[in-house]
């Protein structure tokens, strides 16, 4: 089991993960940085509540002109989905064939992009039709897609974020990511919000805020309690899921298999709006 060595005290490790991502070494302790200040903490309020698929292992998620678009993986389950979003109606879907474990994706340009998880290979399609239009191949492993209207944002599941050229699809830069001299790894799905990346870390109820120029993290949200306990049955798996409505400044959150998605609104840990 990996050993989280950042904010220990304020991470909360969800033990009912199915453990579906291989395992890596712990990271290693880097020495600290000049930082004078810990990044600040932040809780939620919930605005909204939503069906989700509880059969959508959920793995990207992003809203856009009132539409809610969904990544699901799982080998011989992966598919791309375009769902209601009150409701959670799958309105048009794709399977991904079965050698397949579909990960995060994007919309950009009127293309989706969507990663997998161990193939090396990312898929890009219409928007509109689901046409699959090409693929890419990439070193590592693809986690988490999002992108900032210019370069699209990948994870692999480390303390590293890429920026990649939507058209030539390389990589433009990397970031890594810190904390108090202290790698925050586990980086997974991935949403871009006013300006920041917010990324889920992998089998906790936190996510990070991220300067997308420096990698420095900007603060901590911690999501613990979304779901009541009768709510998570055998198959609910970890948090993970961002999508953001940038015209009506709403963030959305879901989890694998989990049977709800909220509308949530971000609070300061002492209660103070954003």
């Amino acid at each position: 089991m990996k050993k989280h060595l950042f904010l220990g005290l304020f991470l909360s490790i969800s033990f009912f993960a199915t453990g579906c991502k291989k395992e890596a070494e712990p990271p290693k302790q880097n020495p600290p940085q000049n930082t004078t200040q810990p990044a600040p903490l932040y809780s939620y309020e919930v605005v909204n509540t939503w069906h989700h698929d509880p059969d959508a292992f959920t793995q990207g998620l992003q809203y856009l002109d009132g539409e809610l678009y969904e990544s699901t993986g799982l080998n011989n389950h992966s598919s791309l989905r375009r769902v209601e979003l009150t409701t959670g109606k799958v309105l048009q879907k794709i399977d991904i064939p079965g050698e397949y474990f579909a990960e995060g994706m994007t919309i950009l340009g009127g293309k989706i992009y969507q990663l997998t998880y161990q193939t090396h290979i990312g898929f890009i399609y219409d928007q509109k039709t689901f046409k699959q239009l090409g693929s890419w191949h990439y070193e590592g492993e693809g986690w988490g897609l999002t992108n900032d209207g210019t370069y699209l944002i990948m994870s692999n599941g480390s303390n590293k974020i890429s920026f990649l050229d939507p058209s030539s699809l390389a990589i433009v830069k990397t970031l890594e990511i810190f904390d108090e001299g202290f790698r925050v790894e586990d980086i997974n799905e991935l949403e871009y919000i006013k300006g920041e990346i917010y990324a889920n870390i992998w089998r906790t109820d936190s996510v990070v805020r991220i300067d997308p120029v420096t990698g420095k993290v900007l603060g901590w949200i911690n999501l613990a309690g979304l779901l009541m306990p009768q709510e998570r049955t055998e198959n609910v798996d970890v948090l993970n899921g961002i999508a953001y409505d940038e015209k009506g400044d709403r963030i959305f959150v879901t989890g694998k298999q989990w049977p709800k998605l909220f509308e949530i609104k971000i609070v300061k840990k002492s209660g103070a709006a954003q």
